[in-house]
């Protein structure tokens, strides 16, 4: 479990990368447009790209960390035992979620894919470049989920930025 930790963390830097990456290109981009009268062909699109990878990469680490928006003001005041069974079913839905976007998402890509399908932009890149993101950031977003259940079921439920 360690070794897959570890990978999640990894995601969770390359998408803090791809996220300053689409920052410093809108603000290209930006500044191109307005200033010189020269828009790019490539910012938008490639900025679009990175924002999706890095959410979809960097959901599993805000799982683990407890990162994601959530309501506590019930939870919290509950005991101990039902407290633990609100985040194996929570941990639960997260991953049945997953498990279905991964199916469908890998589906989509697959269709891109094999039919070659591009953005349509001046760009025209393959459609299956972002659309991978769909079955690879849920698939290891399903694997984090299911790492969670586990930990719950077995009395531990982390607080935010707590993991092991």
């Amino acid at each position: 479990m360690h070794v897959f930790a570890r990978f999640v963390t990894a995601l969770a830097l390359v998408a803090a990368v791809l996220f300053v990456l689409a920052g410093v290109m809108l603000t290209y981009e930006v500044m191109a447009r307005y200033f010189f009268v020269r828009p790019t062909i490539w910012a938008a699109e490639l900025s679009q790209f990175c924002l999706i990878w890095g959410s979809l990469i960097a959901a599993p680490w805000c799982l683990r960390e407890r990162r994601h928006i959530r309501i506590t003001a019930v939870i919290s005041g509950l005991p101990r035992g039902p407290r633990i069974g609100a985040d194996v079913f929570a941990m639960t839905v997260v991953a049945v979620f997953s498990a279905v976007v991964l199916v469908y998402g890998y589906e989509i890509f697959h269709d891109s894919f094999m039919r070659g399908r591009t953005t349509g932009t001046m760009l025209d890149m393959p459609m299956w470049y972002v659309e991978l993101s769909l079955p690879f950031g849920f698939a290891v977003l399903l694997l984090q989920s299911v790492i969670e259940v586990w930990r719950a079921a077995q009395g531990h439920i982390a607080a935010e930025g707590e993991h092991e």
